[in-house]
């Protein structure tokens, strides 16, 4: 007879999916802070990234040893210069642009992630730029509206990520009647975002999309996108307890308007698309990658043969076999800030999986602020019930969000 093959359970409601998320967020944590602590001005970029890539492959080894299941890289580690909008991750074949180095106060966004079992947690945040003695130095002027303005939009977009009624405490017909309320429309939500941008005189980047992540799939059935670019990019489905989502909020000092700039791609991953790729360079490519990487994004400096890979893809980019990420900048060259966070979507309210550091707001000076109620109102609540677990901090928050927002002295409270 033929041997059965069990059926494993990859939703939320068997903990050892939880705890896969969980231990490739661990990773992600870890070479996020060691790649943030190399972006210090004068360093080139290509150097972080390669150096962030054999980290992760480093930490992943170490963990589910012996085990037979898939793990890797879920999303290469690219380092996003100023105005640069999309991740980036340069070659060492260009030689103009393996020699970028960073400068002093530019924004950068970091993002990279690991999968354990194809769950894959992936991690964007924006730091300043400094050189190594002033790190701890306060920040201000137009830096300071952008990081600010960031930060708390993505705290209000993770709350709105709530389904209506989730936290809702009271009677029964009191948490039916929470429940049954309307969800915030995507233009509502835009608007809502558009307001604490605009509290700071910053604009949302356009097109700045918020996944469903799947197994083996960080660009699943849903969307939300802010500022749709087209009609092929507007929204679709909404969050849902069961769900994990890689959100992601993006804010410029411009117009929020982007631009592809004359650059090679490096970034790609594989579509669902199959086609008989007729040059045998492109099949040796293709074969590398689906062995390599699976469906996640890879960088093609992360190919054996660099070079070879350059000609590789171009027959399996064309055909639609694989998708490229073309490299799109700010259209008004200014500063741009993103941060993406993975969460589970519970019972109890907003998981972050993989999350950027908490922003310490007391670093950060402007004398702009939120003034509308109903944000400040939102950003006070909580994103997650208290499950009362033993081990947490039992230490209640204090009013967060409006005293952050006035005072710039606590930041919004963090739950689990």
């Amino acid at each position: 007879m033929a041997e059965e093959v069990a059926v494993v359970d990859y939703s939320l409601n068997n903990p050892d999916t939880l705890t896969k998320y969980k231990t490739s967020a661990s990773i992600s944590h870890k070479v996020l802070e060691a790649v943030s602590a190399w972006c210090v001005e004068g360093a080139k970029v290509l150097s972080i990234c390669q150096r962030g890539d054999k980290l992760l492959g480093e930490e992943v080894a170490k963990v589910y040893k012996g085990k037979k299941i898939s793990k890797g890289i879920a999303h290469p580690t690219t380092v996003s210069p100023s105005s640069y909008i999309t991740p980036y991750t340069p070659l060492s074949t260009d030689a103009e642009e393996a020699a970028t180095v960073l400068k002093a106060n530019e924004p950068v966004k970091i993002q990279l992630g690991a999968h354990i079992d194809g769950l894959g947690t992936v991690v964007c945040d924006t730091i300043l730029v400094k050189a190594d003695k002033e790190q701890d130095a306060e920040v201000s002027g137009r830096e300071a509206d952008l990081m600010l303005a960031t930060y708390y939009a993505n705290e209000l977009l993770l709350r709105l990520m709530i389904p209506p009624g989730l936290l809702a405490s009271g009677t029964e017909e009191e948490k039916k009647k929470a429940a049954a309320e309307k969800r915030p429309t995507p233009s509502k939500m835009t608007q809502m975002l558009e307001t604490v941008a605009k509290s700071y005189e910053c604009n949302i980047v356009e097109g700045t999309t918020s996944w469903l992540f799947e197994r083996n799939e960080i660009e699943g059935k849903k969307k939300i996108v802010l500022l749709p670019i087209d009609k092929e990019s507007r929204t679709e489905g909404v969050p849902e307890v069961g769900d994990v989502w890689g959100v992601e909020m993006g804010l410029s000092l411009g117009s929020g308007k982007y631009k592809m700039i004359d650059q090679r791609p490096t970034l790609h991953r594989r579509t669902t698309i199959t086609y008989q790729l007729k040059r045998p360079s492109s099949r040796q490519t293709l074969s590398e990658i689906v062995k390599k990487f699976g469906n996640f994004p890879f960088s093609l400096r992360q190919l054996d043969d660099e070079r070879a890979a350059k000609v590789g893809v171009v027959e399996c980019v064309r055909s639609n076999v694989l998708r490229q990420y073309d490299i799109c900048t700010d259209k008004d060259n200014a500063p741009v800030a993103r941060l993406l966070t993975t969460i589970a979507i519970t019972k109890n309210g907003i998981t972050r999986i993989g999350a950027p550091p908490q922003l310490d707001v007391s670093k950060y000076k402007t004398d702009k602020k939120i003034s509308d109620e109903q944000i400040l109102k939102i950003l006070e609540q909580p994103a997650a019930r208290s499950t009362g677990a033993k081990g947490k901090n039992k230490k209640k928050k204090k009013k967060p969000a409006k005293k952050a927002v006035d005072d710039d002295e606590e930041s919004s409270s963090e739950e689990e």
